[in-house]
């Protein structure tokens, strides 16, 4: 989860220890060492020192030549899920999304889909629209919250054209919360932001 302190959320890491290297690849600290010192992990040592320090970037290169799963070290970005099966609304929120730099994002298009990712990639949060092309928000909270592997994704709802009868039900079937469109991005984020840390 992405790590606070009093000034806001902290930045990502851009330099590792070799035990920091160790934890995120599953690997024992020894064995980053002799892969650091053989010229297969790129980094540099600390001036003076006998420590070893290894750039962000050089350890994905590690990760991706050794096939380790880069989702240890997305372990600071906040992970959305966007549901919505009109592919501008869909563009427009991953790319601000992931230009604000503190979120990683995955899509969807159909009430199915987005079943299927909210089990694969277990996000943090599903930014879902309540009209979908086979099934409506509801059928989608309610399958959402009938798996309890997924207890702690958050869910927010957007949609245009909601009664307010038909909000009350989608928070009733597991929705955390509903944002009428339009809405202000800023106003979508800090949402997202909020529920994660609840």
């Amino acid at each position: 989860m992405l790590k606070y302190d009093k000034n806001g959320p902290l930045p990502l890491k851009e330099v590792f220890t070799t035990g920091e290297v160790a934890d995120i690849c599953n690997l024992s600290q020894q064995t980053v060492i002799r892969c650091f010192d053989s010229g297969r992990l790129h980094g540099y040592r600390v001036p003076g020192s006998r420590f070893r320090r290894i750039p962000r970037d050089a350890l994905i290169q590690f990760m991706r030549e050794h096939k380790i799963p880069l989702n240890q070290l997305e372990m600071g970005k906040i992970r959305v899920l966007v549901v919505d099966d009109d592919p501008a609304i869909v563009e427009m929120l991953v790319e601000l999304l992931e230009r604000d730099g503190r979120f990683e994002v995955e899509t969807a298009a159909t009430g199915f889909d987005a079943g299927l990712q909210t089990r694969s990639f277990h996000p943090d949060v599903i930014i879902l629209d309540y009209m979908l092309p086979d099934i409506n928000g509801n059928a989608v909270c309610r399958s959402i919250r009938s798996d309890d592997t997924l207890n702690d994704v958050k869910i927010i709802i957007v949609s245009g054209v909601v009664e307010r009868e038909h909000v009350e039900k989608l928070l009733e079937d597991g929705a955390d919360d509903f944002i009428q469109k339009p809405f202000s991005i800023e106003q979508l984020v800090n949402r997202v932001s909020e529920l994660v840390h609840t």
